[in-house]
């Protein structure tokens, strides 16, 4: 079965780009086997420490060599995208065979869906400047986007409500995501 492996740019257990992805999962349906990737003990990029690999860093390697395709879904901060997500992309773009550059990362050819949910310009900035970093590791980012303005009554409430127009922008997305290159069940 098609495996897509969610990564939430967000750390808050109750963030709206991790509702957003609990809509994509009901999107998918059974098309695909979904997980989300747990990202939160990886420790910063250091050289010093890069060989041998952390535990966490193998497992998460693992988890994105296992994928058929990621779906990422993030907030933007300040017109760009979390520090722990760039964090993360810094990690998967190192080399798998210690020091061996010519041979391809564990991110190489992945297929990849950016969507998040953010403030008024709706992530608009994050999302390109992360199509920017992961065309530049050489993943494969699909072109269809989600982005999804919160709502100011969101803010106090912690809970995304999307309106059919969004849904069926996730939903299209996700279509998409199986038209370029994955196969259902």
């Amino acid at each position: 079965m098609t495996k897509i492996l969610f990564i939430i740019g967000s750390l808050r257990a109750k963030s709206f780009n991790r509702q957003l992805a609990n809509v994509a999962k009901e999107v998918i349906g059974d098309r695909a086997e979904v997980s989300e990737l747990d990202y939160s003990d990886l420790p910063l990029l250091n050289q010093d420490i890069e060989q041998p690999e952390p535990t966490s860093v193998a497992r998460i390697r693992k988890a994105v060599s296992e994928a058929d395709a990621l779906w990422i879904f993030t907030p933007e901060y300040n017109l760009s995208y979390p520090g722990h997500l760039k964090n993360l992309f810094d990690w998967l773009s190192r080399p798998v065979i210690p020091m061996d550059y010519a041979t391809p990362t564990c991110i190489n050819g992945k297929h990849v869906a950016i969507s998040g949910a953010g403030g008024k310009f709706a992530t608009a900035n994050c999302r390109a400047k992360l199509t920017e970093l992961l065309t530049f590791i050489k993943a494969e980012v699909l072109p269809e986007q989600t982005g999804i303005g919160v709502p100011a009554e969101a803010w106090g409430t912690d809970i995304l409500t999307l309106t059919d127009k969004q849904k069926a922008e996730l939903k299209a997305q996700a279509d998409s995501l199986f038209l370029n290159g994955l196969q259902t069940v």
